[in-house]
């Protein structure tokens, strides 16, 4: 079984807000639970959240995780033109590749139409993560051109469900099963003026229930990945 937990590290709850404790408290709090738990994952970073926190997105990667792209600034690639949207992206990029390889794209709020491949391709991203199966991408993994899609598989409030209620979710996802969450979820958000979805079990409720996420999958011999090695993976069968 193949499982992966990524982040999308950005400002607090966009567009709500535009604070950074996420960033101050919660990112910290999400690379020690990794730590603890020994597991890789995926941190697709904003460029303004890596140029405002560069200690962090040296952490990440000094600590063995992957760092991937999350735009420049959390900006929605379906409601900019082509043309601005490839800038946002090209900037993004260069700016984290300051800090090391940059190889994974994700794009805000999931909305990727398919005429970024090719820009994505162009600047040499390798693993694109922005479809997602619970939006109605039906795919699965796929090489768009050079580019492998990785769809994630379920939104990030569903592991800050009760226990209970999203291990019923888990066990009916398609493989390989691929998590994220936002570091502002993992601090407390209930007086926020936000949706609901994004509120509730935020803080220490969110940490506990993901390092449950993450023992469970342990328990059944799962493998995490991420999003580099599913390209590394599923060159090779490519090839044969």
């Amino acid at each position: 079984m193949l499982v992966s937990i990524t982040f999308d590290v950005e400002h607090d709850c966009p567009p709500y807000l535009t604070t950074t404790r996420g960033m101050r408290e919660g990112l910290p709090k999400l690379l020690d639970l990794m730590a603890e738990k020994k597991i890789r994952a995926t941190f697709f970073f904003t460029a303004e959240m890596a140029k405002r926190f560069p200690e962090l997105v040296r952490r990440v990667i000094d600590e063995g995780h992957e760092l991937g792209s999350h735009n420049y600034n959390h900006e929605r690639l379906d409601k900019l033109s082509k043309d601005k949207g490839k800038k946002a992206i090209e900037k993004s990029i260069k700016v984290l590749r300051e800090f090391g390889e940059v190889v994974s794209f994700r794009a805000p709020n999931l909305q990727f139409p398919n005429c970024y491949y090719d820009i994505l391709e162009k600047n040499g991203i390798l693993v694109d993560s922005s479809k997602a199966r619970y939006k109605g991408y039906q795919d699965g993994v796929k090489f768009f051109g050079s580019v492998l899609e990785v769809p994630a598989s379920t939104t990030s409030s569903v592991i800050r469900l009760p226990w209970g209620v999203q291990k019923l979710i888990h066990a009916k996802l398609s493989e390989p099963k691929i998590y994220f969450a936002h570091p502002w979820e993992f601090v407390p958000m209930q007086k926020e003026k936000i949706r609901l979805d994004c509120k509730f079990n935020t803080g220490d409720k969110a940490i506990e229930l993901l390092g449950k996420l993450i023992d469970y999958y342990k328990s059944q011999g799962a493998e995490f990945l991420t999003m580099r090695e599913y390209y590394d993976r599923y060159q090779k069968l490519k090839r044969k």
